[in-house]
């Protein structure tokens, strides 16, 4: 999550801070929360370094606020009273542990949200954040799914599936395409991609054809916006599956070729390299059981310490 207001302090972290100030301790304010100790302590440590003082004295036993603390605590009581004095208030469910999941909206809307109920369950509370920019687990994000090649320093990383991509188009454009199959038929309509279109010049290379962007074109941020306009008919895609599964199964996209290519980059699982809490672990187990993946595989990603080689 990026805070951009110079005027506000991260308002995420204000609940954390009051439970910690309140019980004297970040484990108490954990369980309160239904978040993990370490969320709590970094939420605090976000909120400490934005307000350039220490809140809290760090004792053996739990911790005590600072005269800085003392006089933050009780406006933030104040600010928090404003809050909760709604009856539009949505409160999580506070027998449900929250495990943070940063990941692209594509994503999101593609793949995970019809598999929400079975990777909650009855116990974890899954708070969803939508974003592009390279992960920050010091800010409170459990685990994380992102695009690219890997491996990445710092963090351990799993591809969640492998991609066999091929084009797709709506079967309107596609009836104009015709039976013509090739690359050169293809570039009759406009091309549909992400931010990356180097799937797009693999696949044309295959035919000894250098893709160039034209202005008939169009590039998207997100893949999901690439399926809405390719079921639109605005031009031709790269299925991407499982991404692209639903609109095919459900005919609103149908398969231009037989062939079909490796994907150059692959969505990953990506986690901390220390130490995961118990919620975080389960859910890693769950995401990569609706990937796919072996019990082998999860139980590798999973473990406390990396296996050797």
């Amino acid at each position: 999550m990026v805070h951009s207001s110079q005027t506000l302090p991260p308002l995420d972290t204000l609940e954390a801070f009051a439970s910690a100030a309140r019980l004297g301790s970040f484990s108490a304010a954990a369980e309160e929360s239904g978040i993990t100790h370490g969320a709590v302590s970094r939420q605090i440590s976000r909120l400490e370094r934005w307000l350039g003082v220490r809140l809290f004295a760090r004792q053996a036993r739990g911790v005590s606020l600072t005269p800085e603390g003392m006089r933050f605590f009780a406006r933030a009581q104040e600010a928090l009273a404003l809050l909760s004095d709604t009856d539009e208030r949505w409160i999580p469910r506070r027998h449900k542990t929250t495990v943070r999941l940063s990941l692209t909206p594509s994503v999101a809307s593609l793949w995970l949200f019809s598999r929400l109920p079975k990777l909650e369950g009855d116990d974890i509370h899954l708070e969803l954040v939508l974003e592009h920019r390279l992960a920050d687990f010091g800010e409170g994000t459990d685990l994380a799914i992102r695009c690219g090649k890997g491996p990445w320093a710092g963090v351990r990383a799993v591809p969640l599936w492998h991609e066999k991509s091929f084009p797709i188009a709506a079967p309107a454009l596609a009836a104009r395409i015709g039976a013509d199959c090739s690359s050169q038929a293809f570039l009759t309509a406009p091309i549909l991609h992400d931010s990356n279109i180097e799937g797009w010049r693999r696949w044309f290379a295959a035919d000894g054809i250098e893709y160039l962007p034209r202005g008939q074109d169009r590039r998207f941020e997100d893949y999901n916006l690439v399926i809405d306009a390719c079921v639109q008919g605005v031009g031709i895609a790269l299925a991407r599956p499982p991404l692209s599964d639903a609109a095919l199964a459900s005919g609103r996209l149908v398969q231009l070729s037989q062939r079909w290519l490796e994907y150059h980059v692959s969505f990953h699982l990506v986690r901390p390299d220390g130490a995961l809490s118990g919620p975080s672990v389960e859910l890693a187990r769950r995401l990569l059981y609706e990937a796919g993946h072996d019990k082998a595989s999860i139980a590798a990603f999973t473990a406390p310490s990396r296996a050797r080689a």
